[in-house]
């Protein structure tokens, strides 16, 4: 008996271990010091107690669960996980579930409550959203399991720990993906764009169908065919894109969770797939005070498996960037005319003085896109009711940044150089959609 009742309390449960002790306490204590019908209610409870505890802990009472998880998970989106559970007795009960997260997201309290009939299988998905790379440890899943009654707990732990990597935003490039290139470009966020210029190679003559441009008419050949026939043109390919990031201390300010660097890399990996979805050549180069990682121009699906291998590996510098050093870099590495997509940040004018000549040097070879971010806090803070002189004196400097990003904006404008101001989480469309305008217009 005294080992039944030391093993209840070993193994935790907490309900039963009461009620042992209750029936003792009565069994052992004269009749005369308690009221004889406290003594049968208590009796009484303490056997349902333990006869609760004697049906839950039965061998027939089994159940099975097992996580299902991406092979790898996308950072700053959101992620399904699915737990799938099966109760293999025929008996309902009322189940708690515990994921073992992992540490990173720092969540103490996670539970999913459910309740499961006999023989029943039941699929639960919840989300996580990771805000930084490198690998994430799933642990064990945790039933605690009781009956109707709901006297007692039993705890189960199902073996599940493993290992998932954290990658830039995969879900993030297939969503833009799935816009870009399902002729829905009239969709939120991507702009539909006109072709201009000479970037388009002639093809083939063929059949006017409705929608067509009636400018592209070939004249010639309707007199011959007596209908009418168009010229079809097709996009020139293998041009050179490079993303070039900086790794700098100024990338490493948070917006939404996520750094400036975060941001970029997740907008890289779009921009480099929407590119080798267009035919085109991708690179990558990434910099702080020396030049940290490049990636030579290529294109094929094995290409974007390699931009996003070194993606993930990258970190924030706390050191100011070289952009001499960028300069010398992209001269010698970087064969050809390309398009440069330059991530960066500038919060004053005098920070773009101190790195305009090297970006000027940088554009007279190549077709140059300057990144930057705008401040969403100081914006939104600047469009507030002042509530006093502090706040009034608060918000006339906000404004002043602003005004310096417009001008920042007009400073590269007037030496050729192409910029994109953006708010963090709007930098994806607007980088496909620049890229997809540049292309039109034939600047590559």
């Amino acid at each position: 008996m005294r080992s039944f009742f030391k093993h209840i309390f070993l193994t935790g449960r907490f309900f039963t271990g009461i009620a042992a002790i209750l029936l003792l306490f009565i069994l052992s204590y004269p009749f005369s010091i308690l009221l004889v019908p406290a003594k049968v209610c208590l009796l009484i409870f303490g056997l349902i107690s333990i006869a609760d505890a004697f049906f839950l802990f039965s061998p027939s009472i089994k159940f099975a669960c097992m996580r299902k998880a991406p092979s790898v998970l996308s950072l700053g989106s959101d992620n399904s996980i699915k737990l799938g559970i099966r109760n293999m007795s025929t008996i309902t009960f009322e189940i708690v579930i515990q994921d073992e997260l992992p540490v990173q997201f720092q969540e103490r309290s996670f539970q999913i409550k459910t309740v499961l009939q006999g023989n029943e299988k039941q699929n639960i998905q919840y989300t996580v959203k990771p805000l930084t790379r490198g690998e994430y440890e799933f642990g064990n899943i945790l039933l605690f399991i009781k009956s109707k009654l709901g006297l007692v707990n039993r705890r189960v732990e199902i073996p599940a720990a493993q290992t998932i990597a954290v990658y830039p935003s995969i879900l993030l490039m297939k969503q833009l993906e799935l816009k870009t290139f399902t002729r829905i470009s009239h969709h939120y966020g991507i702009k539909k764009l006109r072709r201009i210029g000479h970037s388009y190679e002639f093809e083939q003559i063929k059949n006017y169908v409705r929608g067509d441009d009636y400018r592209s008419i070939n004249w010639k050949a309707t007199s011959r065919r007596s209908e009418l026939m168009v010229n079809q043109y097709e996009e020139e390919k293998s041009q050179q894109i490079f993303c070039v990031i900086d790794k700098s201390r100024s990338m490493r300010m948070p917006f939404d969770g996520l750094t400036l660097l975060d941001h970029s890399i997740n907008t890289a990996l779009v921009l480099s797939n929407t590119a080798l979805k267009k035919d085109d050549k991708v690179g990558l180069l990434t910099f702080s005070n020396t030049i940290n990682r490049f990636v030579k121009s290529d294109k094929g699906s094995r290409q974007l498996k390699n931009i996003l291998e070194a993606l993930y590996k990258e970190k924030e510098h706390i050191l100011e960037s070289n952009y001499e050093l960028l300069y010398q870099a992209i001269r010698t590495s970087v064969k050809g005319r390309s398009l440069l997509f330059l991530f960066t940040n500038f919060e004053s004018y005098q920070a773009l003085e101190r790195v305009l000549p090297y970006l000027r040097r940088i554009n007279t070879s190549h077709l140059l896109v300057v990144i930057f971010f705008e401040n969403t806090e100081l914006s939104n803070f600047a469009l507030t009711d002042a509530k006093d002189t502090e706040e009034i004196y608060q918000q006339t400097m906000a404004k002043k940044n602003m005004q310096e990003k417009i001008l920042i904006v007009n400073e590269l404008k007037k030496y050729g150089i192409q910029s994109i101001l953006s708010k963090p989480e709007a930098l994806p469309l607007n980088s496909i959609n620049k890229y997809l305008e540049l292309k039109a217009r034939g600047l590559i």
